[in-house]
């Protein structure tokens, strides 16, 4: 266990201290092979659980520890409530961790904790946003945005959903005969070739183009999408839309702003087969005269607050703040302001999110659409379960199979 909780340590400290994404922290990490996919499964626990884990050593110290011990206890904690694994082991293997770093002075205190932590009676706040995120480990400035959007009941129904699916999508294989035949149990979404399935596992199949993986509230954005000739897909990495969509336009070209994510898309185009899309480094933000009134489509899939994909990416609660949807709310509609100009006059522009706060949604359209006198929005409908506001999609986790984005189709009349 010793080995594992180092290896949970390491990865968690990219995260805690770098600032780094958990998968990106999980993949540059030599872990052992086979722990993986324990160490996997605590260290994505303890991030989701990080408010709550957080909430248990504010009220067990006086003095808050350094972020080496906080990481360790937090480990520990988990493990012990999460895991049922053996206190007394977690206890010891965790004083062991703490010497092992060198920090052989604290390891009193981290015995000393966890043996108090173990018989500790706890009870949550009684201010109704603190118990909320404290309850399911969800940033509070979040909660209070979602209740002044949805309310208090639907606001827990929110961040208490847990479901976190496999979707795994087919384009010229039969995904449901594949999947009998290799065994797996599965279940049938709206999208035809969509399934969701239980313990997949990627083989060689997934490189050679077969099939690929796509979350379902991906392939609802893709879905209202019109076919046509050209389609702009401005922040396009890691490519996922572009090629679904490439299905049905005969030329898409897919920029970002990062060289190295100009290179996922060219690299999932190539293994999917897509000849038909082109990567291109371009930031949305910036003007290109020669994409003026050139495509029938536009996708805008913004960036966003990422609050609507918790469920998958833990770590995305940790570095949102206040602070920050206020400067993605500036970003998307710089983005929304210059992209526009490049939607043929009758051709629709497609703004999304992988967020669930109005801020970033309805009301950035709104806002949008009060300057741009030349965009209507045009009503929109999905199979996947939603709630549709003034002619758009908002998907929302505890309806819509545990994702939450959104989507509006705005027609250049």
């Amino acid at each position: 266990m010793l080995n594992t909780f180092y290896d949970c340590y390491s990865i968690l400290t990219k995260v805690y201290k770098d600032k780094a994404f958990f998968k990106q922290a999980l993949n540059s990490t030599i872990i052992e092979e086979k722990n993986r996919a324990k160490t996997t499964k605590i260290c994505y626990g303890v991030l989701d659980r990080d408010e709550e884990l957080s909430f248990y050593i504010s009220s067990l110290t006086n003095k808050a520890p350094k972020q080496a011990i906080k990481t360790i206890l937090k480990i520990s904690m988990y493990c012990i409530k999460y895991l049922c694994s053996h206190e007394y082991a977690v206890t010891q293997n965790a004083v062991e961790l703490t010497k092992k770093l060198g920090k052989s002075g604290a390891s009193g205190f981290v015995n000393a904790f966890l043996r108090k932590f173990i018989s500790f009676n706890f009870e949550l706040p009684k201010d109704t946003i603190k118990n909320l995120s404290v309850k399911y480990s969800y940033p509070e400035f979040a909660i209070k945005r979602l209740i002044k959007d949805y309310g208090d009941e639907t606001t827990e129904k929110i961040i208490s959903t847990k479901e976190n699916s496999t979707w795994v999508c087919f384009y010229n294989e039969n995904g449901e005969k594949y999947l009998q035949e290799h065994g797996y149990n599965f279940t049938k979404t709206p999208f035809y070739n969509v399934f969701s399935v239980e313990n997949f596992r990627r083989n060689e199949d997934y490189d050679k183009g077969i099939y690929t993986f796509q979350s379902i509230g991906s392939v609802a954005i893709c879905e209202v999408v019109e076919s046509g000739e050209k389609l702009l897909d401005c922040c396009s990495a890691p490519g996922g839309k572009s090629v679904r969509l490439s299905y049905r336009f005969n030329q898409v070209n897919s920029l970002d702003i990062h060289p190295h994510r100009v290179s996922l898309i060219e690299d999932y185009a190539f293994r999917m087969n897509r000849k038909n899309i082109t990567a291109q480094l371009q930031d949305a933000k910036v003007f290109k005269e020669d994409f003026v009134g050139a495509f029938d489509a536009v996708l805008c899939d913004a960036p966003c607050s990422g609050l609507g994909v918790v469920n998958d990416n833990p770590d995305i609660k940790l570095n949102r703040e206040e602070n920050s949807i206020i400067e993605l709310n500036n970003e998307q509609l710089s983005i929304l302001n210059n992209v526009c100009k490049y939607v043929k006059k009758g051709g629709c522009l497609y703004y999304s999110t992988c967020s669930i706060l109005k801020s970033e949604n309805i009301e950035l359209i709104k806002k949008f659409l009060q300057n741009k006198k030349d965009f209507v929005i045009e009503e929109i409908n999905s199979p996947l379960e939603h709630l549709k506001i003034d002619g758009t999609l908002q998907f929302l986790p505890h309806i819509s199979n545990g994702v939450g984005f959104f989507v509006a189709k705005l027609r250049r009349v």
